[in-house]
């Protein structure tokens, strides 16, 4: 990257699902006249809306947006891949603004941005077949007390119900011996540009009631009919995720559709626990309550005077 200004800054907007970010990025976006660039890793597929809570037609139009619907769920499109393209988007938006806005949830792909990662090792072919041998045979829930052992940092954070990701993991830690969220921390890449990181929260029952009133919103809205439109690429990493992959069993047999959508809103509240955790570890981190009438004021105040 040629860029060198140091008058530039990323505002980062965090939280948990549901809590509000969507709306207080574009408020902010509004305010300092910028653009939005998402870190949410499944607003990016086209083919997944009403189930990723993308943002809505008018919201779009309100602040413009980038990697939302910008790659389809039959391209491969890993953190490393975000890191390397969204530098080199903030390189072009840094030359027309001097701050942007980097929101979502997905912590690793915020960490990508603002630190990056260390070089991974390449797992031999052996360890990953073993491992998939594993999950098919004793199912998931052996993984995933395996990583509690081996990597209980990475446990708290990784999608539990996401085969890929916790397969991935174990693979680095047999490859290297060496647990995979030492390798996500080992360096911090200085960035040429000022980060301001902001956090979104709200008690807990409310925004578990949030939650629900999501995914009873989502179901209103046709998610069951997009999920079907999916099953046939069901076996695609990006369709291993909350709010999806419980349909899948549904349309399996395995599980009624009430008992789905409570399982959808069990998962996406487990996982909104899990990334309040992730977000708590980093102490870079501004927090606001998300449901403060001034809230977006107070965003306002603490970017002015720490820029």
């Amino acid at each position: 990257m040629n860029m060198t200004q140091g008058n530039k800054t990323l505002i980062v907007v965090a939280g948990p699902t549901a809590v509000g970010k969507t709306v207080a990025a574009i408020k902010l976006a509004q305010q300092f006249n910028t653009v939005v660039v998402s870190a949410d890793s499944r607003q990016f597929f086209r083919e997944m809306s009403i189930g990723t809570a993308k943002p809505d037609e008018s919201e779009l139009v309100a602040a413009k947006h980038y990697f939302i619907n910008s790659h389809s769920i039959s391209e491969s499109f890993s953190v490393g891949d975000f890191e390397k393209q969204g530098l080199a988007l903030l390189d072009e938006l840094f030359k027309v603004h001097d701050k942007v806005i980097l929101a979502g949830g997905s912590g690793l792909y915020i960490k990508a941005i603002c630190e990056g990662f260390d070089d991974l090792p390449v797992a031999d072919i052996s360890v990953r077949e073993k491992l998939n041998r594993q999950l098919e045979n004793e199912g998931i829930t052996t993984l995933q007390k395996h990583l509690q052992q081996v990597d209980p940092d990475y446990y708290t954070q990784v999608d539990l119900n996401n085969p890929q990701r916790i397969i991935r993991a174990l693979e680095v830690f047999e490859t290297s011996g060496k647990p995979f969220s030492s390798y996500r921390n080992a360096t911090v890449n200085k960035r040429p540009f000022n980060i301001i990181k902001l956090a979104l929260d709200m008690p807990r029952e409310k925004l578990y009631e949030r939650i629900n009133l999501r995914v009873d919103l989502m179901a209103k809205q046709g998610l069951i009919q997009e999920v079907k439109n999916l099953l046939p690429y069901r076996q695609l990493n990006a369709l291993n995720t909350v709010g999806y992959s419980e349909l899948f069993d549904y349309f399996d047999g395995k599980t009624g559709l009430d008992e789905a959508l409570l399982l959808i809103k069990q998962n996406t509240r487990r996982f909104a626990k899990r990334q309040l955790t992730w977000f708590r570890k980093d102490k870079d981190f501004v927090w606001f309550d998300a449901g403060a009438p001034d809230v977006i004021h107070q965003m306002i105040k603490t970017i002015e005077t720490t820029a």
